[in-house]
C-alpha cells in the first residue's frame, strides 16, 4: 500500500479462521483504529485456511505432527502476504518458526497476555488432584511430555479441535481434563470455563505464548509505519529472548521444549526445558542478565541445556 487505509482501498489483514486467530485479529484492527482515529472499514479481515486447519484432521484427532512440521498454522499465510493478498498477517506467535520466508519479517509484538496454560476439568483444580491413571487430553507434545514426566501414571490421548469442541468432549467423558493458553480464554472473553491457571513452576509454558506478532513484508513502508504505535517494547525483549533459545535448539512442533523470559528492571531471567515426548527424561535450567543480552541469554542457556541433555536428545523421540 502506498496510501494510508481507507473503506475504498482497506488495509487487509490475514489470519487464520479459528475464534481465538479472529479475536487476535479484531484486537490488531481496533488498535490500528484506535492509532490513527480510522473507521473500521478501513480494515478488512481476510481468512486464510492453514494446513493445520484441516477440519477432518481436527475431527479424527489426527496429531499435528502427522500433518507436517514447521509452519503448520503460517505457510498459507505467508504465501499470501509475500503474493499481496494481504497486507499484514497476525499470528500467533508460539506457531511461527524462529525464521521468516525471504522478504518477511516480524518487528511487531502486541502486549503479551498470560503466559500460563489452564488447566481445565470441573473436578479437580491442579493436575496434582486428578485421580490415578486419569485420562487427559492435548494435542500438545510439549504438555503431553511435562504431564507424563509429573505424573506418569496418567494415560495422555490427543485432543484437538477449538475450545467448543474440546469442553464437549471432556462433557462426553472422552478425557477427564485438558489444558488450554491462558491467553485464548482470556482473549476469547467466554464465560463459565472450568480452567485455573497453572503455576509456572509446575508447567513451563510454550516459547511466546500468549503474544500475538503482526508480520508485514520487507520495504513496505506504510505498514511499517502503521504497526510503530502498536508494538510493545517489552514483550519484545522477552521474545527475543525465549525465540532465541527456541531457535538454537532447532525446535519445531515436533519437539517438547518450554520456556519464559521474565523481565526485573533492567535483568531478564530465562526458564526452559526440553523433554522427551514420553516425559522418561526432562531437561531444565535459568539463566539471568541484562535485558539488552536476551538473545544472547537465550542461545546460551539452549547450548547449556543440549550440554546436558547430549547431541542425540532429539532424535527418535
Amino acid at each position: 500500500m502506498t496510501q494510508m487505509p481507507s473503506p475504498s482501498a482497506p488495509l487487509k489483514i490475514g489470519t487464520r479462521g479459528s475464534p481465538l486467530a479472529l479475536a487476535q485479529a479484531h484486537e490488531t484492527r481496533e488498535r490500528l483504529m484506535t492509532a490513527f482515529d480510522l473507521p473500521q472499514e478501513a480494515f478488512e479481515i481476510v481468512i486464510i485456511k492453514t494446513t493445520g486447519d484441516d477440519r477432518s484432521m481436527i475431527a479424527n484427532d489426527i496429531p499435528l505432527k502427522e500433518i507436517g512440521n514447521k509452519g503448520l498454522f503460517t505457510k498459507e499465510i505467508e504465501e499470501a502476504l509475500l503474493a499481496g493478498g494481504i497486507d499484514i498477517a497476525v499470528h500467533s506467535m508460539k506457531d511461527m518458526p524462529t525464521v521468516q520466508p525471504e522478504g518477511l519479517m516480524l518487528d511487531c509484538y502486541l502486549p503479551r497476555e498470560d503466559t500460563r496454560d489452564a488447566f481445565i476439568c470441573s473436578h479437580a483444580d491442579t493436575i496434582h488432584d486428578l485421580p490415578q491413571s486419569a485420562v487427559v487430553g492435548t494435542s500438545s507434545l510439549r504438555r503431553r511430555a511435562q504431564l507424563l514426566n509429573r505424573r506418569p501414571d496418567l494415560e495422555v490421548v490427543e485432543f484437538r479441535g477449538n475450545l467448543q469442541t474440546r469442553l464437549k468432549k471432556l462433557e462426553d467423558g472422552v478425557a477427564f481434563a485438558t489444558f488450554l493458553a491462558c491467553a485464548g480464554l482470556k482473549r476469547m472473553k467466554i464465560p463459565g470455563v472450568p480452567m485455573t491457571p497453572i503455576d509456572t513452576d509446575d508447567m513451563l509454558p510454550a516459547l511466546a505464548q500468549g503474544a500475538i506478532g503482526i508480520e508485514r513484508r520487507v520495504g513496505d513502508a506504510l505498514t511499517e509505519r502503521l504497526l510503530a504505535p502498536l508494538h510493545h517494547h517489552d514483550t519484545g525483549l522477552r521474545l527475543a529472548a525465549e525465540r532465541s533459545f527456541l531457535k538454537t535448539l532447532d525446535g519445531s512442533c515436533e519437539t517438547p521444549i518450554a520456556g519464559l523470559a521474565e523481565l526485573d528492571g533492567d535483568q531478564l531471567r530465562l526458564r526452559g526445558e526440553i523433554l522427551k515426548t514420553d516425559g522418561s527424561l526432562s531437561y531444565a535450567g535459568e539463566i539471568s542478565g541484562s535485558i539488552k543480552d536476551g538473545a544472547a541469554l537465550g542461545e546460551s542457556l539452549a547450548k547449556e541445556l543440549l550440554a546436558k541433555a547430549g547431541p542425540d536428545f532429539f532424535d527418535h523421540l
